[in-house]
């Protein structure tokens, strides 16, 4: 189980940290994705994290401005969005898979409930 949180209301250039906490699994060894959704859009793939703790990938919106990481110890992945527009805003979902970590949201076996994010201008 996924359980995402830290979602909110943030004004535009603010900073906003989302966290994923999994249990049921042995974390480590899962990559970790995180992905959200606009009303009336598409989920949209943002960051993820190999289970390396390493492999980062991003989408061109997110680069430079959001920071995937993960503590084992605690079982949960984070997600530091900096800089953030009125376009971030949207439901952030957190996944998981085996496997290498990638953006197409089809291959993550393991959701989350999601969280919002609402970034006001």
């Amino acid at each position: 189980q996924l359980q995402a949180s830290g979602g909110g209301l943030v004004q535009a250039g603010g900073s906003v940290r989302l966290s994923c906490a999994a249990s049921g699994h042995t974390f480590s060894s899962y990559s970790m994705g995180w992905f959200r959704q606009a009303p009336g859009k598409e989920r949209d793939f943002v960051a993820a994290l190999g289970w390396d703790g390493v492999t980062t990938h991003y989408s061109d919106s997110a680069k430079g401005r959001f920071t995937i990481s993960r503590d084992n110890a605690k079982n949960t992945v984070y997600l530091q969005m900096n800089s953030l527009k009125p376009e971030d805003t949207a439901v952030y979902y957190c996944a998981a898979r085996t496997g290498a970590a990638v953006g197409r949201s089809y291959l993550y076996n393991y959701w989350g409930q999601g969280t919002q994010v609402t970034v006001s201008s």
